[in-house]
């Protein structure tokens, strides 16, 4: 029996709604997912099986202009993981319409010798004639892409996505063990789970200075994981937000954070968070290259 694999690259700018639909697709939440920009700091693997043939979706960081060391390498890294994709699936935002952002992506891909599609996002939001304008913007942006309709929100439209891009495939075997969700370490999925619950909780610039990482998990017991984490802010004040008043907002956050990973984990988790000031971490070449933010 012939069997399809191969890596789909996720472009779109921050927030269209890249990491909703890479769950959408898979049918789990292998990505966190926020409305602030820089939610996706890496180039995150989500594995979707649909008969004989095996999806690799690569949730990339939004396409942005780089501001420090930190978004340099989320940008290399995206143009990189494009590159190296079979296909290019590039998400609009339908509600929005075509921007500065996504006409800089489309003069990117257009050179592209590998097969991209757009998927129209959010067209639940809209109606009918709204829909046919987010349409036929999305033609006049991406000239010769197969457009689809999509909400990955609710996932209507998202199926014949998939089946076109499953047909787009290369024949091989298959790249990862069938019941694979995700290539990342469990240890980035728990860090990643704890930052999305810090996402939730912050404003303004505090999102973009936090890091979070997990220092230790042990197993105390059949069924029981004991967590040690760190959450990294630049400054005195952002700890001090972070931590809120006696430790309010860092215990919220710690509890939030411990029912997604025991959902995830499918175990009971002591989570053990605390927060330390590592000043400019975003400019640390070392400290990114331990961050896995290549």
């Amino acid at each position: 029996m012939v069997t399809r694999a191969g890596f789909v690259g996720l472009a779109g700018r921050p927030n269209v709604g890249k990491s909703t639909l890479v769950n959408q697709i898979i049918g789990e939440k292998v990505v966190i997912v926020s409305d602030r920009p820089q939610t996706t700091r890496r180039a995150i693997r989500g594995i979707a099986m649909r008969e004989q043939t095996q999806l690799v979706l690569v949730d990339l960081p939004g396409f942005q202009r780089p501001r420090d060391l930190l978004t340099e390498r989320m940008q290399q890294r995206v143009e990189r993981e494009l590159s190296d994709s079979d296909a290019v699936l590039f998400v609009l935002n339908g509600e929005e319409g075509a921007g500065a952002g996504d006409r800089f992506i489309a003069s990117l891909l257009a050179s592209s010798t590998k097969p991209v599609l757009m998927a129209v996002n959010k067209c639940d939001r809209l109606n009918r004639s709204r829909t046919i304008k987010a349409l036929l913007g999305g033609e006049e942006l991406a000239v010769g892409a197969e457009i689809f309709p999509i909400s990955a929100k609710t996932g209507e439209g998202v199926e014949p996505l998939v089946a076109r891009l499953a047909e787009l495939m290369p024949e091989g075997p298959f790249l990862f063990d069938v019941d694979d969700l995700t290539d990342q370490p469990v240890g980035v999925e728990i860090a990643e789970l704890i930052r999305e619950q810090i996402l939730r909780r912050t404003f303004q610039e505090l999102p973009h200075a936090v890091e979070v990482i997990v220092e230790e998990m042990e197993e105390q017991r059949p069924g029981l994981l004991r967590i040690k984490a760190l959450a990294w802010v630049e400054s005195e004040s952002q700890k001090g937000i972070l931590v809120g008043r006696g430790g309010k907002m860092v215990r919220a956050i710690g509890s939030a954070a411990r029912v997604e990973i025991e959902r995830r984990l499918d175990s009971q988790v002591h989570l053990d968070l605390s927060v330390r000031v590592r000043r400019s971490w975003r400019t640390d070449e070392g400290l990114l290259d331990r961050l896995g933010i290549d």
